[in-house]
C-alpha cells in the first residue's frame, strides 16, 4: 500500500493560490487491499448521497425492480442524486405508480429543482417544490418499492428501526464490513440514516461493487446497478452536471457518484478498483476536481478522454462578467493515483 499526505487542490486568481483544499483519498481493489492512500483511511466519515448505489441493493436484489417492472433508467435513478430536471420527475413518478405507492408517501421532503429554468417554470405556474422534486426522490421511490414488495408499513420508512432501513443497513454492513448501527448514525438531509464509517470501508465497498464479487444474488443485482448507472448517467446526475459528461466520455470505464460535505465515490468495472475521497472542509468544488484526477492516473485514457475530464479537473473561476479569473486545480507537483 502507498501512503501518501492528503491530495491538496487548489484555487488560483491570477498568479496566486488564494485558497487550498486537503483530499483523504482510498483506492482499493476487490479483495479488500488499500492500495494507495493519501490522508486518512481509517477516520469517519458520512458517505451521504455517494453511497446511494449500495443501498439499491435492496431494490434489486429482493427482486422488487423485477416485480414492478423498472428499467434501467428508473433503477439509476434509485442511485441518484437528480437535477429534478422533468425526465427524472417523470421517472419517480413512474416507479412510485408501479409499485402502486401514492406519490404523497415521500418523506424526504421538498426541494426545489436544480437547475433555474426548472425552478422558475415551477414558480410561473404557482406551483410549489413538493417533495418528488426532491434531489433524493429516486432513492426515496426505490425504498418504498422495496417497503410494497417486502410487505412493509410504507409510514415511517426513513427512520431508523424501520424494515426498510435495517434490511439496508444489514446490506451496507456486509458490503462495506462496517457496522451500521445505532451509536455511529446520524440523520441526512433527506431524512433517512446516515452512518459514519472509515473511508477505506467506502472504497472496499465501492471495489466490490466494481467486480460484483458477492454471491450470484446479489452479483447479479450489483451488475444491474452498475449497468443501469452506466447506461443512463444523466439519470444519476443530471444534463448538464459535470459527473453525468465524464461518465458519458467515459464509457463503461467508470461509475461515479457525488455526495454532501465533498464525499465522492467511483466504482471502475474494468479495474475492480473503489475509489472514496473526502474534502476535509465540504466542498464539492474540490471533491470534483480530486476525482477527476484520480481518474486520469487510474485509467489509461485515450486524449479524448482527457481532454473530456478537463472540465472537472481545472474549472474556471469567473468574475461577475463571465471573466476567466483563475482556475481549480490539483496542486502542483502532487502525486495521484
Amino acid at each position: 500500500m502507498r501512503t501518501l499526505p492528503p491530495a491538496i487542490v487548489e484555487v488560483t486568481r491570477g498568479p496566486l493560490v488564494e485558497s487550498r483544499h486537503e483530499v483523504d483519498i482510498v483506492v482499493a481493489n476487490s479483495e479488500g487491499t488499500l492500495l494507495s492512500v493519501y490522508g486518512g483511511a481509517d477516520r469517519p466519515v458520512f458517505p451521504r448521497s455517494s453511497i446511494k448505489a449500495l443501498q439499491a441493493l435492496a431494490l434489486v436484489e429482493s427482486g422488487a425492480a423485477e416485480r414492478f417492472g423498472f428499467e434501467a433508467k428508473h433503477i439509476a435513478l434509485a442511485c441518484s442524486s437528480h437535477d429534478a430536471e422533468p425526465f427524472h420527475i417523470a421517472a419517480a413518478g413512474e416507479m412510485l405508480s408501479r409499485a402502486g405507492v401514492p406519490v404523497t408517501c415521500l418523506e424526504c421532503g421538498a426541494q426545489l429543482p436544480h437547475g433555474k429554468e426548472d425552478e422558475y417554470r415551477l414558480v410561473r405556474e404557482g406551483r410549489a417544490p413538493q417533495p418528488i422534486h426532491n434531489t433524493c426522490s429516486g432513492k426515496h421511490s426505490g425504498f418504498l418499492a422495496f417497503a410494497a414488495h417486502e410487505g412493509m408499513e410504507t409510514h415511517g420508512y426513513v427512520q431508523f428501526a424501520h424494515p426498510v432501513q435495517r434490511a439496508i443497513a444489514g446490506i451496507l454492513e456486509e458490503v462495506t464490513g462496517a457496522p451500521h448501527r445505532e451509536d455511529n448514525h446520524a440523520i441526512d438531509g433527506c431524512t433517512i440514516p446516515t452512518y459514519a464509517i472509515p473511508l477505506s470501508a467506502l472504497a472496499r465497498g465501492f471495489a466490490i461493487l466494481s467486480a460484483s464479487r458477492a454471491g450470484p444474488v446479489r452479483a447479479r443485482a450489483m451488475r444491474t446497478i452498475l449497468d443501469a448507472c452506466l447506461d443512463h448517467p444523466e439519470m444519476v446526475a443530471g444534463s448538464t452536471r459535470a459527473a453525468t459528461a465524464v461518465m458519458r466520455a467515459l464509457g463503461r470505464q467508470a461509475m461515479i457518484k457525488t455526495g454532501a460535505e465533498g464525499m465522492f465515490v467511483a466504482a471502475l468495472p474494468e479495474k475492480g478498483i473503489g475509489v472514496a475521497l473526502k474534502v476535509a472542509d465540504g466542498n464539492e468544488r474540490a471533491s470534483e476536481v480530486a476525482m477527476a484526477a484520480m481518474l486520469e492516473s487510474l485509467l489509461e485514457l485515450s486524449p479524448d478522454e482527457c481532454k473530456a475530464l478537463d472540465d472537472m479537473k481545472n474549472p474556471p473561476v469567473l468574475n461577475r462578467s463571465g471573466q476567466r479569473v483563475g482556475e481549480i486545480r490539483p496542486a502542483a507537483g502532487h502525486a495521484w493515483g
